[in-house]
């Protein structure tokens, strides 16, 4: 039985299963989760009376509910095709279809998890406990912390390909598009509401004559961080680099970077827009410069995105991944200050505020001198490596307790500053493949049926650092990257427990693009260091 404390209760959303939200209770209350189209939990709330069910709430309510209220999936997939001005009587015709296509998009790819209590609790005050100690990533929802998402392309059309609508019903919703799209580049950032049947041209950007001289070393170590204008990783709009001289001084360098997209949603984080970047350099006009800055040197990052963004943009442009010698500083200050493990955690702004730093988060020149700034500090309460002396592989100090050192163990693509010489492959330079066979999965119909891949006979190869605990409150600071034959790369851990991706709603398009059937076989190759592809071997043995 159940007990009702409040970390039982997040313990069990965060491991309950998440279902479809037609199945959820029409006869039960309690708390329950919303579980967003990449099958992360994104909001925490409960019923807020008796006379609301599971069912009323979840399913008419934050599925069908009205966007810019407290409806989330209403609000958090207000995007793309789906989108709509409630308050547009001019454009209400195409806004009704969007909801529409929104309502069914729920339902197809978004689910949920519940808690059913007895209306003799306290609920609302068990639910304030539950939000007080969730984790930020099941909460991201929560207070509008999260701007809406960018469309799931292929996910809708799989969803108009069920519902089989004609001509006049895709017109509407394309025009819908446009129209959001005009809303995000418009003058004051908000919602244009009459009809545009094109989006708003972009002034013509000018080509900055050069990219900012990066400092001359030289230097101990760096720091990296980048800004993202939307939830493409690969979209980098501003990057810093913090250089620590062997005087401990810190020289940053930045520069904003033009992502050449349409679509801005993190400009409220970090105040960069479509108009800051005009006439900024492409990232693949700051990639040589980076190189030749950060060659043979370390590269600290807070957290594994900023690696990942860089490997993101290097794909979209066809351009090698650089070899950096990649560190975590997330890590050092976890063996510095293990404390605030638990109360605060070791991101940039609990950081900030146990160390007296003085830094603007969310400026990726701010951020990365603070990065440089922690790792100082933890120098001074135990020893960290030497930076300057670390080589990818073969150092005596690479296998050192804590030292966190990413480990290289084949060349994917030659790195940029091996072939200084020589100009930068332009963007139709295909990708060396060499990868390394990890293993091989038969797939049970309870692969297809639950959307899991079990990597039991062979879990052992992947990466200690990126295999967490038995629920995502547990999840490993190190992700993975894996190429599964999609539009994007799905960055996950692994959960240790079950042994299988933590993240698994790629997993159902993976089966259903390869016509899986149970008794057939996937293939798990290892591409580069914390990079895996997932591919079916139909006839393997």
């Amino acid at each position: 039985m159940m007990r009702f404390t409040a970390e039982d209760l997040l313990s069990a959303l965060l491991e309950a299963e998440p279902r479809p939200t037609v199945q959820a209770p029409r006869d039960a209350r309690g708390i329950y989760g919303l579980v967003d189209h990449d099958g992360d939990l994104r909001y925490i709330g409960s019923t807020s009376s008796t006379d609301q069910t599971f069912y009323e709430r979840i399913h008419r309510r934050h599925r069908t509910g009205s966007e810019g209220m407290s409806h989330y999936f209403s609000q958090m997939y207000n995007t793309g095709r789906m989108w709509r001005d409630r308050m547009d009587p001019t454009t209400k015709a195409d806004g009704d279809l969007a909801k529409s296509l929104r309502n069914s998009f729920v339902v197809d790819h978004c689910r949920a998890v519940w808690l059913p209590l007895p209306d003799t609790l306290d609920i609302a005050r068990l639910e304030a406990e539950v939000l007080s100690l969730a984790p930020d990533h099941a909460i991201a929802w929560n207070r509008r912390k999260m701007q809406s998402y960018d469309e799931p392309v292929d996910l809708v059309e799989a969803t108009l390909r069920r519902l089989g609508w004609g001509a006049r019903e895709l017109a509407a919703i394309e025009r819908q598009r446009l129209r959001f799209l005009s809303a995000m580049i418009g003058p004051t950032g908000g919602p244009i509401t009459r009809p545009v049947e094109a989006p708003a041209p972009m002034p013509t950007a000018i080509r900055q004559a050069r990219v900012t001289p990066f400092p001359k070393g030289p230097f101990r170590f760096f720091a990296l961080d980048v800004e993202t204008a939307n939830n493409d990783r690969g979209s980098i709009c501003q990057i810093g680099v913090a250089c620590v001289r062997p005087d401990n001084s810190i020289e940053t360098w930045m520069t904003y970077i033009d992502p050449q997209v349409d679509h801005w949603v993190f400009t409220y984080l970090h105040g960069i827009s479509a108009r800051t970047v005009q006439g900024a350099p492409t990232f693949a006009e700051v990639l040589p410069i980076l190189h030749e800055g950060l060659q043979d040197g370390t590269v600290y990052q807070h957290s594994g995105f900023d690696r990942s963004a860089i490997t993101a943009a290097c794909g979209h442009g066809g351009m090698p991944v650089p070899k950096w010698v990649w560190r975590d500083s997330v890590h050092v200050a976890r063996a510095a200050w293990p404390e605030l493990r638990g109360n605060g955690g070791h991101g940039l702004a609990s950081l900030k505020q146990h160390l007296g730093l003085v830094f603007e988060h969310h400026d990726a020149g701010e951020d990365a001198r603070a990065a440089a700034e922690v790792v100082l500090r933890a120098e001074g309460v135990q020893p960290v490596a030497a930076q300057g002396m670390m080589q990818v592989s073969g150092h005596p100090n690479s296998d050192a307790e804590g030292f966190d050192l990413i480990e290289d163990f084949e060349v994917i693509a030659p790195a940029v500053h091996e072939v200084a010489a020589e100009p930068m492959p332009s963007i139709q330079t295909p990708l060396q493949d060499v990868s390394r066979h990890i293993g091989i999965v038969e797939i049970t119909q309870g692969n297809i049926d639950n959307n899991h891949i079990y990597l039991r006979s062979f879990f052992e190869k992947f990466p200690a650092d990126a295999i967490g605990g038995s629920n995502r409150a547990s999840a490993a600071q190190r992700e993975i990257a894996v190429d599964w034959g999609g539009d994007t790369v799905v960055m996950t851990d692994l959960d240790g427990a079950k042994r299988f991706f933590r993240k698994r709603s790629w997993i159902r398009e993976f089966f259903e693009r390869n016509g899986a059937k149970a008794g057939e076989s996937l293939t798990v190759e290892q591409t580069g260091p914390y990079s895996y592809r997932v591919s079916m071997s139909r006839g393997a043995q």
